[in-house]
């Protein structure tokens, strides 16, 4: 497997690694969440929320947007499948 693939998974992974960042990806499977409302729920700073939500948008596992002075976030499910399905490929040709 092409060693970017491998150096994508392995961030993938990473930023997975974390249990906040797993409670967040967690409210977003729901639904589509402003970060107000993402720190309510996890009962955590807007500051500290919006840092680890920095690190999923850079993995490439949510979407952020502004609605006037609200920024809403949504899971990027086509991102997440496609990370998945190199994970399964990685295994596959493995064996």
């Amino acid at each position: 497997m092409d060693i970017r693939v491998l150096k994508e998974l392995r961030g993938y992974y990473r930023t997975l690694s974390d249990v906040t960042r797993l409670r967040i990806l967690e409210q977003l499977a729901r639904r589509e969440l402003t970060v107000t409302e993402i720190a309510r729920g996890l009962r955590m700073s807007q500051p500290l929320v919006s840092w680890h939500l920095h690190r999923l948008k850079q993995a490439g596992l949510i979407r952020m947007h502004r609605n006037g002075r609200e920024v809403r976030c949504s899971l990027d499910w086509t991102r997440i499948q496609n990370y998945e399905r190199q994970f399964q490929t990685l295994l596959a040709t493995s064996t």
